[in-house]
């Protein structure tokens, strides 16, 4: 597998890019992508929200799962805002608002990673992000669509600064400029990752926490740490799949998906669409995937869920919303414990052979991306961005939303079974975000505006 990345913006593509060219290996990179991400993909994701990333050792040929997604917070405080907002070609639900916002884990997970298996100094990595904070970063089409219709959310607070300056919304190819956010990273860089936890950030966040009523306490944020753990291992036509459990359940999906090899396009929407039926949340997130010239790897998913409309004064450093993101508050919520997700970073091992890292964006239809690009480089033997490239269907309820280019027979027979087809007019962001590096090549998502840059 040829070194290089794959993420979900451009800008965020270069960034790991440039680190990987200057010697650093996959952790390295992924800690530089994500921290540009946090700067350049500020729609979709940001330094206080969650995420888990998988990482492969090339000399020991082991995988490690690394938790830092967000925690339940002990503290009492202002309801929730409800509101409704046009998601495409639906009307969906939200819950905002200080009260929305969990413990994050972002700066916990990249000075995890990068403690265990860095190799440049800590410092190194954020000269990248820092350079698109102090000058600011182009607004990529898919950034700029979601942004159009996230508007009201987005410019809550010191949001309209940021995404509307001089009252309009920032447009694709227009400069979106975030200048808190070079003081953000100056703490991270001097400070480490615990700035965010007991540091000058933590009292930034907490000092608006007092303000607005938010749940998050001293306690909350002192005591987050992020975890490693070995990955689910799942077979899957010979190969092993490794991920984590969670509400994307690829451990049941994946043994159950039929074969796909011999299958015509009209068979196999019609095989597949019945195991992808799913429920979850609509969350706003971003992928990242690493390949270094040492064959390590790295797959790291952000969220900041839709985020809650509030900003940490100053930072331009916008708050998680998990709290608020309904489908992710499942069962008993415990002070400390982690919140459920639908993120799913996976490997695909050959034998003990890495063949395949691939992660996804998109809520409910992470699990529909993830599935329907691995299976289509794994079973259907397509080049890794066919597969990305290729029209997506994804079942809510009744009504089966497709792309343009999905078999229109197969669309046709599940009209004439009584389900509602609902027929997107072209690619979409709400079909999610899949980045991924293969034996046979590497891949990014044209929906989210992707980039892949191999060094």
């Amino acid at each position: 597998m040829r070194p290089g990345i794959a993420a979900g913006n451009p800008a965020t593509a270069a960034a790991g890019a440039q680190i990987l060219a200057g010697g650093g290996n996959a952790a390295d990179a992924a800690v530089g992508a994500v921290l540009a991400s946090c700067v350049a993909e500020t729609v979709m994701t940001g330094l206080l929200g969650g995420g888990y990333a998988i990482y492969w050792d090339a000399a020991s040929r082991t995988a490690y799962n690394l938790d830092c997604f967000c925690a339940v917070p002990s503290g009492e405080g202002a309801d929730l805002l409800e509101l409704q907002v046009p998601f495409g070609e639906e009307l969906v639900h939200y819950a905002i608002g200080p009260a929305s916002f969990a413990v994050p884990g972002v700066p916990a997970g990249l000075g995890a990673l990068h403690e265990r298996f860095g190799g440049l100094d800590w410092r190194d990595l954020f000269e990248p992000a820092v350079r698109l904070a102090r000058v600011g970063v182009e607004m990529s089409p898919a950034q700029a669509s979601c942004l159009a219709m996230l508007a009201p959310v987005m410019t809550m607070d010191a949001g309209a600064r940021i995404y509307a300056p001089h009252g309009m919304l920032v447009q694709a190819g227009e400069m979106l400029r975030q200048p808190g956010l070079e003081k953000v990273l100056a703490l991270l860089r001097a400070e480490g990752a615990r700035s965010a936890y007991t540091g000058s950030l933590a009292q930034g966040i907490l000092s608006l926490m007092r303000r607005r009523e938010g749940l998050v306490t001293a306690d909350d944020l002192s005591s987050y740490e992020a975890a490693w753990s070995e990955p689910l291992e799942i077979d899957y036509l010979g190969n092993r799949v490794l991920a984590r459990g969670g509400l994307a359940a690829l451990a049941d999906l994946l043994p159950r998906l039929p074969r796909l090899a011999d299958l015509d396009e009209t068979e196999r929407v019609l095989a597949l669409l019945p195991a992808l039926e799913t429920f979850g949340p609509e969350t706003h997130t971003t992928n990242t995937t690493v390949v270094d010239r040492d064959g390590n790897a790295c797959v790291f998913t952000t969220s900041l869920g839709l985020g809650s409309g509030d900003f940490v004064p100053g930072l331009d450093l916008h708050l998680n919303s998990m709290l608020g993101e309904t489908d992710l508050v499942v069962g008993e919520l415990v002070p400390g414990e982690r919140m459920s997700s639908m993120m799913s970073p996976s490997l695909v091992l050959d034998a003990d052979e890495l063949v395949l890292g691939i992660g996804s964006a998109g809520g409910t239809r992470l699990r529909t991306a993830l599935v329907l690009s691995l299976s289509g480089i794994v079973d259907e033997g397509l080049e890794p961005q066919a597969a990305v490239d290729r029209p997506r269907f994804h079942v809510t309820g009744e009504v089966v939303n497709a792309e343009a280019g999905v078999d229109e027979r197969a669309l046709v027979e599940l009209e004439r079974a009584g389900r509602n087809v609902r027929r997107w007019p072209g690619l979409h962001h709400y079909f999610g975000g899949v980045s991924a590096i293969g034996r046979g090549g590497a891949a990014a998502d044209p929906r989210r505006s992707g980039a892949v840059v191999m060094v």
